[in-house]
């Protein structure tokens, strides 16, 4: 990732460009256009060159240069034809509870800054250093797992059993402590399996089937319901996508196989 993740301007005719990790992930680059959604984890939204307008379910429409919207929050971004950076926080991270200090949020589902949050995008961007002390290691070990594997078949109880804990006990520890569900925080961690997938094999059919989708039809719904658009629509912009996983870069063009 560019030490400046908020300077796309420095070189010519830049690409947009998604890094993942394990459990997070940077996307900067054209905002392209987002349908109302609602994401699985927390998102630090941060406009490159100028404020943007972010507009929540019940019609309130804000103004702003950040913004940490909350897992779960259905809202929409107009970025009047500028760069923005999205960065996707692990659930119950060090790095999420960084961004929740640093804009004051406290429990507020959406958060707004006119501060360029250069420091945020970079801390979102460097491994993480350490874990977080404030959450349940139990919870904290169930969320590995799920990043780890997130195609396996295993749901809640299963989970629930091996924290040693009733199956409705563990599911409200589980969104207490992360933000988000335990169904939602899976749907995060194929997702981000599914990407590095594609990478591996190159369509959307042999991606979704390696994350545990049940078909492409499912993932590319469940993408944009998560992200706001369609994942063919992310993958004929040209976008530069790495997985900081093994540092290994990949690019994405128009002539890319978008296999059903």
């Amino acid at each position: 990732m560019n030490h400046d993740a908020l300077s796309p301007t420095c070189c010519p005719e830049p690409s947009p460009q998604l890094n993942l990790w394990p459990g997070r992930a940077v996307y900067s680059g054209p905002a392209l256009e987002l349908d109302m959604h609602a994401g699985s984890v927390s998102v630090l939204a941060v406009g490159n060159e100028r404020e943007f307008t972010l507009q929540t379910a019940d019609g309130r429409r804000r103004t702003a240069r950040s913004a940490l919207i909350r897992a779960r929050v259905p809202h929409r971004i107009e970025a009047h034809s500028g760069w923005m950076t999205f960065c996707y926080l692990e659930p119950g991270s060090a790095a999420e509870r960084a961004c929740v200090a640093a804009l004051e949020a406290g429990e507020e589902p959406v958060r707004v800054s006119a501060a360029e949050e250069k420091d945020l995008v970079q801390l979102c961007a460097t491994p993480e250093r350490s874990e977080s002390a404030d959450i349940d290691p139990r919870i904290r070990s169930a969320v590995r797992k799920v990043l780890r594997n997130p195609q396996l078949p295993d749901g809640a109880t299963e989970f629930a059993a091996a924290a040693g804990l009733s199956r409705s006990r563990f599911l409200h520890l589980f969104r207490e402590q992360t933000g988000t569900s335990f169904r939602r925080c899976r749907m995060w961690a194929r997702m981000l399996r599914a990407g590095r997938a594609f990478l591996d094999f190159g369509t959307l059919t042999d991606a979704a089937a390696e994350a545990g989708f049940s078909s492409p039809s499912h993932l590319s719904s469940t993408f944009h319901a998560t992200f706001g658009l369609r994942p063919s629509r992310l993958l004929t912009t040209g976008c530069v996508i790495i997985d900081e996983t093994y540092t290994t870069h990949y690019w994405v063009n128009d002539d890319a196989c978008l296999g059903e």
